[in-house]
């Protein structure tokens, strides 16, 4: 994705929404999921603003359903739309046999869904690249009033000090530029995660949204060599290299680890944005 000067998306990078696709099954695996306080909390959310009883929720860039099946874990029934037909392949077969989880094939910003309203609409990992000319204004029409607009990202970070200097240092050797929101950050970095981000900026200057909030969750868990390689490949800086570019430098990410006890201790900050369409 690229970005203007003051940090905010200049809008879908087709080239790189598309790469994912490339490799949904290394991408299914190498992935983390998001906290389970998350989960309750955008429910929590969720049911203050809808009529009492049932509601069902819209997801956007489902991708291989990390996030579908958490909130369908909730009672809540999901319709997942993913673009790339070959990560919506992997939701649906993770999904198989789940009447309550219905996968849609297709952009978000032009699919059809009906008249249908939901209660609930979210997005991980995936918001930033809906065409920001139409993304705020589909999900009022898609909402009830008084619906759920429940935005996340992850942000992964090496948490030993000097393995993060010495794997900075590499990319600097070998790429051109560093990649953004990367590993390689500092803790905490001025990140589209962060409460003064993009995100928030738009929400509030769309007065269709009422009740904004932002959260952020800390967890931490740890990789090995291969483990951290498969997270780097699954990013989109790392998949629009060349080829042999690609494979040096995780090489030499793969030795550097090994030389550090082939193990990677990873933080990971999850931003949480929250806001309700106006009644």
């Amino acid at each position: 994705m690229t970005y203007s000067e003051e940090g905010r998306p200049a809008g879908p990078d087709r080239e790189r929404r598309a790469v994912f696709g490339e490799a949904a099954e290394e991408y299914d695996a190498a992935r983390p999921g998001y906290p389970a306080q998350l989960f309750a909390d955008v429910m929590e959310f969720a049911r203050q603003g809808v009529a009492a009883g049932a509601f069902e929720a819209l997801e956007v860039g489902a991708g291989t359903g990390k996030a579908t099946l958490a909130v369908a874990a909730h009672g809540v029934p999901v319709t997942a739309v993913e673009p790339d037909p070959r990560m919506a392949a992997v939701l649906a077969r993770h999904c198989a046999g789940r009447p309550d989880v219905t996968v849609v094939e297709g952009d978000f910003e032009t699919c059809d869904l009906g008249d249908r309203r939901y209660g609930l609409l979210f997005s991980a990992q995936a918001w930033h690249w809906v065409d920001p000319e139409v993304r705020w204004s589909r999900a009022r029409s898609v909402l009830a009033p008084g619906g759920a607009l429940a935005l996340f990202w992850n942000d992964w970070y090496v948490t030993d000090e000097a393995l993060r200097h010495e794997l900075a240092a590499l990319h600097d050797r070998l790429l051109p530029e560093r990649p953004p929101h990367s590993i390689l950050d500092e803790l905490p970095p001025e990140s589209v995660r962060g409460d003064g981000s993009w995100v928030t900026a738009e929400l509030r200057a769309d007065p269709g949204f009422t009740d904004l909030d932002h959260r952020v969750y800390s967890t931490a868990h740890e990789r090995s060599a291969t483990g951290i390689t498969g997270l780097l490949t699954s990013l989109s800086f790392y998949r629009v290299l060349p080829e042999g570019t690609r494979r040096r430098l995780l090489a030499e990410v793969a030795r550097t680890v090994e030389a550090y006890g082939g193990r990677v201790g990873l933080t990971t900050k999850t931003g949480l944005f929250l806001a309700r369409v106006r009644g």
